[in-house]
């Protein structure tokens, strides 16, 4: 079983959350309250969006692509004229999307029953790993799209991050509501076109492909 602890410090109640438990309310008396140097936390209307997209795919699903080769079906043929381009694939970003909580470990949850501020602490339980995922249809790396993503937008990504174990947040819970918090990964969703360039310069059919991808760690807060 976690820690609890509980103190009241002014006109604030304080709750410590430990592994998920809740503490119980503990009553402030009629001192000045202190005040706080600490930078305002985002707290949400609602729990963290899914990602729209259906049948995705982890890096460690997607199956490797076949070498890029001339497709002999098509001309123009190998004779000494004929037009060459070098085969490769290739990822074109089309457009930045927002960004996706994935969470890491089950979401924390206190209730403020008290009439008066409450001071809610959330400490992460578990440590946890989140990749790319992306549609099906992807020519070519995970690290080559990153690589052309964060090229795009001028921003930092990575295929994977860790949320670790022992991460905490503190917020203050208004009366009669309840703080959820989840921690885990924020990942950037991106849309853009992926196809191969043969040998003799003809191209595969384009594909649309939506990634989300490792963009910070971090905490997602919502009252209900």
């Amino acid at each position: 079983m976690g820690i609890i602890k509980s103190s009241a410090v002014g006109s604030v109640v304080a709750f410590t959350v430990m592994s998920g438990l809740m503490a119980a309310p503990a009553y402030a008396d009629e001192t000045p309250a202190a005040t706080s140097t600490e930078e305002p936390v985002e707290v949400n209307t609602a729990p963290p969006q899914e990602p729209e997209e259906t049948g995705l795919l982890e890096e460690s699903e997607l199956e490797p692509e076949p070498e890029v080769t001339t497709r002999p079906e098509k001309p123009p043929f190998d004779t000494p004229d004929a037009e060459y381009c070098s085969p490769r694939n290739v990822y074109v970003p089309k457009t930045k999307g927002g960004t996706y909580h994935k969470g890491v470990g089950p979401t924390n949850s206190n209730y403020n029953g008290t009439s008066r501020v409450a001071r809610s602490t959330f400490v992460s339980d578990v440590t946890g790993e989140v990749g790319v995922s992306v549609t099906a249809g992807l020519s070519g790396s995970v690290s080559a799209m990153i690589a052309e993503i964060e090229g795009k937008y001028e921003v930092n990504l990575t295929a994977k991050l860790t949320a670790k174990l022992g991460n905490s947040i503190a917020v203050d819970t208004p009366p009669k509501k309840t703080t959820n918090a989840k921690y885990g990964v924020y990942r950037l969703k991106n849309t853009g076109t992926s196809y191969k360039i043969y040998s003799n310069c003809q191209t595969s059919t384009k594909k649309t492909i939506t990634s989300y991808t490792p963009l910070k760690v971090g905490w997602y807060l919502w009252e209900s």
